[in-house]
């Protein structure tokens, strides 16, 4: 059982394009990699992240089988956190796990992509950090490149820390590059000890992620 669970430090940091380039990396190392999105919002006919996710590991010839329905078990259409989102309907975390199960089976590893950030609620006292938790897997956590970053990344580093979850830090550079680079850079590769830039360093990330998962 191989699974990295793409979480960020916030919602619109790029959790379905990180987790795209690491499929296409593992994939061109030979790796049956799969994507899945267990819940996705703001859904107002397909599930964009879970198509994109799907047609991404479907490049490579495998999982032909498979439909949106197969790695995409809850969707709704207000485009907020899942709690507020599904109304009166119950998100079933026991269902959630044995569909996730059952993908195991389909490859070598799967790439799960959470919804929001790591608090965003799925039920009243039940968060999307619980759920990386309780399915056992290596959290890859994505942070954006804007000033903040540095406090945005090392408050959820710290949370996962807190749950003893397995993780391993990123940034996705897609704004203020040159900021970043100038001020923030310098102290994150510091502290995590050559912090992985996405999507430049990928390839080195993914064989990092092999080592650990």
């Amino acid at each position: 059982m191989k699974r990295i669970f793409v979480t960020a430090t916030n919602t619109d940091i790029g959790k379905t394009f990180i987790s795209k380039i690491i499929i296409k990396e593992l994939q061109s190392m030979g790796y049956r990699a799969l994507g899945c999105k267990p819940i996705e919002t703001g859904v107002s006919d397909i599930p964009k992240d879970a198509k994109e996710l799907l047609d991404c590991s479907k490049e490579s010839g495998y999982f032909g089988d498979l439909e949106l329905e197969d790695i995409c078990f809850y969707r709704f259409k207000t485009p907020a956190a899942p709690y507020i989102a599904k109304e009166k309907e119950e998100i079933d975390i026991d269902f959630l796990k044995e569909c996730i199960n059952r993908l195991d089976s389909k490859c070598d590893i799967l790439i799960i992509e959470g919804a929001g950030g790591l608090y965003v609620p799925i039920s009243k006292e039940y968060y999307m950090i619980d759920l990386i938790k309780d399915l056992k897997s290596h959290a890859l956590l994505v942070g954006h490149s804007a000033l903040g970053c540095i406090n945005d990344i090392l408050l959820s580093s710290k949370a996962l820390e807190s749950r003893k979850i397995e993780h391993t830090a990123s940034i996705n550079l897609y704004k203020e590059r040159a900021l970043f680079g100038n001020i923030s850079q310098k102290f994150l590769d510091e502290y995590f000890e050559e912090l992985p830039i996405l999507p430049r360093d990928s390839r080195d990330l993914c064989k990092k992620l092999l080592s650990i998962i």
